[in-house]
């Protein structure tokens, strides 16, 4: 398996998704949330590009969510923050996201390739659902505002890393493993590894993670550092995402 690890949205290439299967990644705090959507009992979740675009697909008994500049956005319905996207708040109901960053991700890749949804909180479900579809693997970090992200970056590492346990545990520089990775992935992967048992600390020291610690979300960072809470990897299809379990 072909794996290539991409920093950041503005890095990502048409020709480099193509027919493959991307693994969109937004730690704090989109990806996440919209995991947490679909575990507390929402119908679908809608991923948009714009403001706009997200009002315009609102029908009755929709939510709107999402936000911008890390705030909820005016007239929305819910935030971008996970712990508002309680069972009792969202149980049965289609929610139309869109953020700064993931879901433009989502929206980039969604259109010529396999799409799953990644975080910490299902990096070992990602994995085994991309082992699964099988063929090369991107995993796309978000990124914010363009800008390299530490904590996407480290999931990406933390795939890497359940993609190795499940095929046995050869490593991708060894001559015998069938895992041919980027040299930006092996060095979150590395990473990851070296920060694996202080991942709350490390995502809070991030600029992500101080950014939201200000703004009073630290419960935010505290949650989405959690890893392998959740056994799905979702799928986007039909501009759709939609929980599937392995």
């Amino acid at each position: 398996m072909n794996i290539q690890v991409i920093p950041t949205v503005m890095e990502a290439r048409t020709e480099e998704l193509h027919h493959k299967t991307v693994v969109v990644i937004d730690v704090l705090r989109a990806t996440s949330t919209l995991l947490t959507a679909l575990v507390n009992g929402c119908k679908e979740v809608i991923p948009t590009e714009t403001v706009n675009g997200a009002k315009s697909l609102q029908q009755e008994g929709d939510l709107l969510g999402g936000e911008r500049g890390c705030k909820k956005i005016p007239g929305f319905d819910l935030g971008n923050s996970p712990l508002e996207y309680e069972p009792a708040a969202v149980t049965g109901k289609r929610i139309i996201l869109t953020t700064t960053n993931g879901t433009r991700a989502i929206q980039k890749a969604g259109k010529i390739s396999r799409i799953l949804v990644g975080s910490l909180l299902n990096a070992r479900a990602c994995a085994a659902r991309a082992m699964e579809c099988g063929g090369e693997l991107v995993i796309l970090c978000s990124g914010t505002q363009d800008v390299f992200s530490l904590e996407d970056g480290l999931c990406a590492g933390a795939i890497l890393d359940e993609l190795i346990q499940i095929a046995g545990g050869a490593e991708p520089d060894n001559a015998q493993t069938s895992f041919k990775v980027n040299d930006f992935g092996l060095g979150m992967l590395y990473a990851y590894r070296g920060v694996r048992d202080r991942l709350t600390e490390t995502l809070l020291a991030s600029a992500n993670g101080k950014r939201l610690t200000k703004l009073g979300c630290r419960e935010d960072v505290l949650y989405c550092a959690q890893r392998n809470t959740i056994g799905i990897a979702p799928e986007v299809r039909g501009g759709k995402v939609e929980a599937l379990t392995v």
